[in-house]
């Protein structure tokens, strides 16, 4: 729809530009003049415009298109000369072929008999001449921008699509990661508790349901995206132990903003990867906090194996990808910071991001 209004409109303008120039150079002169004029000067004109309007599009869909653009320079430069010659032999022989020459001159000196010479006629075809090289010029600085705009959109469209794309697969590459993960972890409760593995299974069966209908569109409620997380900090705590504190703070209540599905999930996920212990004490915080439009999200858990946590590395499909897809949708708008605190033997994930 767009195309066709930026289509109807460039016809207006061209419509709007070539009246103006039939007006201008072809008929305010002669119609100001209080000499009249012999119909062949009519003819002749109408020809002309016609040979500039023939001029002007030969140039812009033909010549600049194959060999302007292809850097086909001298080839270029020979078509509009001999365009440009083109249409003065035509007018030439419109002139002679009408006897114009002899009617001008006994429309302006009645009852004088015209020399010989043809000076008059030799500039007014130099006038065609020169604008008709303007008017070529004029072409091709219309084709040769509509161009570089035609690809200028081309570019953004194919980018808008390549993100599109990489983020569909981010987002596939999460999904699968996540139930990989918590569909093992339910396997391992059925052996524990079945009314605990039930619990879960309807927890996720919740889960799979936010992921269904409500990441498809990009964007989906912060407080359903934190509702989320608050879910599968309950699915994992069923198989946890005494020894792990799991503390979980949001806003209360949350102001709606709309953000990317399942963003916070990897950050929640790693936590409980390399947070957790059967044996030694230990603790995961998430905390989300609001201040305006600004989203802060801490995560922290304690360090309870000697692999160092390096979010750069492969830690888990999430937290690399969870990277790429701030990079693609909140580029600029994000801060991301995550790293150990030795003296209390921690691994800290601070995310900050302007949801406005």
């Amino acid at each position: 729809m767009a195309s066709l209004i930026r289509r109807n409109i460039s016809v207006l303008i061209q419509v709007l530009v070539w009246g103006l120039v039939a007006f201008l150079v072809l008929l305010f002169q002669p119609l100001t003049s209080e000499v009249k004029l012999p119909v062949q000067f009519w003819i002749k004109q109408a020809i002309l415009l016609g040979a500039w309007l023939g001029a002007f599009y030969l140039n812009a869909q033909v010549w600049v298109p194959r060999l302007l653009l292809p850097n086909k320079i001298s080839w270029f430069v020979v078509a509009a000369l001999g365009t440009a010659i083109g249409v003065v032999i035509l007018i030439y022989l419109v002139e002679i072929g009408l006897n114009l020459p002899e009617r001008m001159h006994q429309a302006f000196h009645q009852g004088s008999v015209r020399r010989g010479g043809k000076g008059p006629l030799f500039y007014s075809l130099i006038g065609v001449f020169i604008i008709t090289l303007v008017v070529l010029a004029i072409g091709t600085s219309i084709t040769t921008v509509q161009k570089w705009q035609k690809d200028a959109q081309l570019r953004q469209l194919l980018e808008q699509e390549k993100t599109s794309t990489e983020l569909s697969f981010l987002k596939a590459q999460i999904n699968p990661h996540f139930f990989f993960n918590t569909l093992n972890n339910i396997y391992a409760l059925t052996m524990i508790n079945i009314d605990s593995s039930r619990q879960a299974l309807h927890t996720l069966s919740r889960m799979m349901r936010y992921v269904l209908y409500e990441t498809t569109s990009g964007t989906t409620l912060l407080s359903k995206e934190l509702g989320f997380i608050q879910d599968y900090i309950q699915l994992m705590q069923l198989r946890l132990t005494e020894n792990v504190k799991v503390t979980f703070y949001k806003p209360n209540p949350v102001t709606e903003v709309m953000i990317a599905p399942m963003l916070l999930l990897p950050f929640v996920e790693n936590a409980f990867k390399h947070g957790v212990s059967t044996i030694l004490p230990c603790h995961i915080q998430i905390k989300v906090e609001q201040h305006g439009p600004n989203l802060h999200v801490n995560v922290t858990n304690t360090i309870v194996n000697e692999k160092k946590l390096v979010l750069e590395e492969s830690s888990g499909i999430g937290l690399v990808n969870t990277r790429r897809r701030l990079d693609l949708l909140y580029s600029g708008n994000y801060q991301l910071t995550a790293g150990e605190n030795t003296p209390e033997n921690e691994y800290q994930v601070h995310l900050t991001i302007n949801l406005s």
